[in-house]
């Protein structure tokens, strides 16, 4: 078993930043939306909180963006250009997660520093992060001072279309965490992955013919 330092301090301050501030969204958001169900705090709490949440999490968002455009951590989220090696490498990958896994097979991936994703977290953390984070924080915006920026929200459709985008994407991230957490568990131990976007080290087996090996 060896170390790779893959998770430099600023991504994994932007990820439990990120972590903690979508599930007190989530947590406001349900309060906001469904008033008679739940009662964590009052309807005037839950909305002041929910929007300055918001603005950390845009904050934070740009953080993030200016790490990875300024330096080579970029990479990371390169996909693999040759679309046969993509294909083929999304395909072992949805047969390690849909049996294989079950069957104790070793994992197809292995990461490096620079490959730190497998070929679908790649192309998925792209449409997440470049997609669907900003378009959650536009609505947002909007839907944050209707008054505002009423001829924008006419111009995307009106209000309720605003609103039921915010919404979807708000299900979607929801159902992500989940998953997110649950694939983060699928390490050589149920902690593995946690404990290495807390230290940035994460261990992996040595594989000496393997050309990640020695990165």
């Amino acid at each position: 078993m060896q170390k790779l330092y893959i998770n430099p301090l600023p991504v994994r301050i932007w990820h439990w930043t990120n972590a903690l501030g979508f599930v007190l969204l989530i947590a406001t958001g349900l309060q906001i939306r469904y008033l008679d169900l739940f009662q964590w705090m009052s309807f005037r709490t839950a909305v002041v909180a929910h929007n300055w949440v918001g603005f950390v999490l845009i904050a934070n968002f740009f953080l993030w963006l200016g790490f990875h455009l300024f330096t080579d951590k970029i990479k990371v989220y390169h996909p693999e250009i040759s679309p046969v090696k993509y294909f083929r490498a999304s395909f072992r990958q949805m047969q390690f997660y849909g049996y294989g896994i079950f069957k104790g097979d070793p994992n197809p991936h292995h990461p490096s520093a620079y490959r730190k994703f497998n070929a679908l977290q790649s192309m998925l953390y792209q449409i997440i992060m470049l997609l669907l984070l900003p378009l959650q924080f536009f609505t947002g915006i909007l839907l944050w001072d209707v008054t505002r920026f009423a001829s924008m929200v006419d111009m995307f459709g009106g209000l309720r279309v605003v609103d039921t985008v915010h919404v979807l994407l708000f299900i979607l991230f929801s159902g992500f965490i989940i998953v997110h957490v649950y694939l983060a568990s699928l390490g050589h131990t149920p902690s593995a992955h946690f404990k290495a976007m807390i230290t940035g080290y994460e261990e992996v087996e040595d594989e000496p013919n393997h050309p990640n090996a020695s990165k």
